[in-house]
């Protein structure tokens, strides 16, 4: 099943994906239900995605029944046109800082060694960091870039784990059973600021709009274990990444067992899982993105996000 969040009558509602041009609100399809009284759907209705992940395989079994009623021609009231809402991101503000993996493709490994003349050597345990649910943005927002606060923003194409079963210290071969799905996250980074500070990533991977997540949620058993995906980005057309997630350093079952480590996963919770070679600080010379850039990821299976970057200055705005 594919899951999205959309936005009509400035609400947000819980969406899964009929066909291209229509999509079941599930918030009000489980009410119905509920009024019919239905023994597998007449539970309280999901206010987010966030309840839906939560619900475990009870939900998602709801979930597949009125998919298919609705593609029967069922549950009329609930369905609604994509041309007539607005998908945001699927998780709109996660309940925590979305979990991030650094250096997880060799080839990119050894072009930001070449970068920063460094020696080419490859990490020996996965780099973990994470970005706030402030960066979060969906399909279609503007990536903002504030040249006061950052001149050197960059892009990081990134399958998105979203995790369905809570564990802590889950061993890699169980891993799978605690995956709900995956998404695709665009890990904008400011590497002047990641530079600056440190070395250390927070600063630079958590500046508000850096977090483009979207445009749905595809449930493992759909998609697979997400091992062998093609995934792409492109900058105003110009194919700048273009990889496998078979060249994964650190594989998604050794990625989540690492993580997991005396640290509890919940539902809901994400991992970007590291980008493939192609970054424009790694180019030569450097190529950072710019006011009206429009860029594009694309994930085998899962779809397009695309954004577009705004010049703003936010230093001189205060919320």
């Amino acid at each position: 099943m594919r899951f999205v969040t959309f936005s009509s009558d400035q609400q947000h509602w819980p969406g899964l994906v009929i066909d291209e041009f229509s999509l079941l609100n599930l918030k009000l399809a489980f009410a119905m239900a509920a009024r019919t009284g239905s023994a597998d759907t007449a539970r309280p209705a999901p206010k987010d995605l966030l309840a839906v992940i939560a619900g475990g395989s009870d939900m998602l079994t709801a979930c597949r029944e009125l998919l298919s009623t609705a593609r029967d021609g069922g549950l009329p009231a609930a369905i609604v046109a994509v041309k007539d809402v607005t998908i945001v991101a699927p998780i709109p503000r996660p309940l925590k800082n979305v979990f991030c993996v650094g250096s997880n493709y060799r080839a990119h490994v050894s072009e930001a060694n070449r970068a920063q003349a460094k020696a080419d050597v490859a990490p020996k345990l996965p780099v973990f960091f994470t970005k706030p649910p402030t960066a979060v943005i969906g399909p279609g927002d503007s990536v903002l870039l504030d040249p006061l606060v950052s001149d050197k923003m960059d892009y990081e194409v990134e399958l998105g784990v979203v995790i369905g079963k809570a564990g802590r210290n889950i061993r890699a071969a169980d891993a799978l059973d605690h995956i709900f799905g995956f998404t695709i996250i665009n890990d904008v980074t400011a590497r002047d600021l990641q530079r600056a500070h440190g070395g250390q990533y927070l600063k630079g991977k958590g500046l508000d709009t850096t977090c483009p997540m979207g445009p749905q949620i595809v449930t493992i058993d759909e998609l697979g274990t997400g091992a062998n995906l093609r995934i792409r980005l492109s900058v105003n057309g110009v194919t700048r990444q273009d990889d496998t997630t078979e060249n994964m350093i650190f594989s998604i079952p050794t990625l989540l067992e690492s993580l997991s480590q005396g640290l509890t996963l919940e539902p809901g919770d994400l991992l970007a899982t590291g980008t493939p070679k192609g970054v424009g600080y790694a180019m030569q010379p450097p190529c950072y993105l710019q006011d009206g850039d429009v860029v594009t990821c694309e994930i085998e299976g899962i779809g397009k996000l695309s954004n577009v970057v705004r010049e703003m200055a936010l230093s001189a705005a205060v919320v």
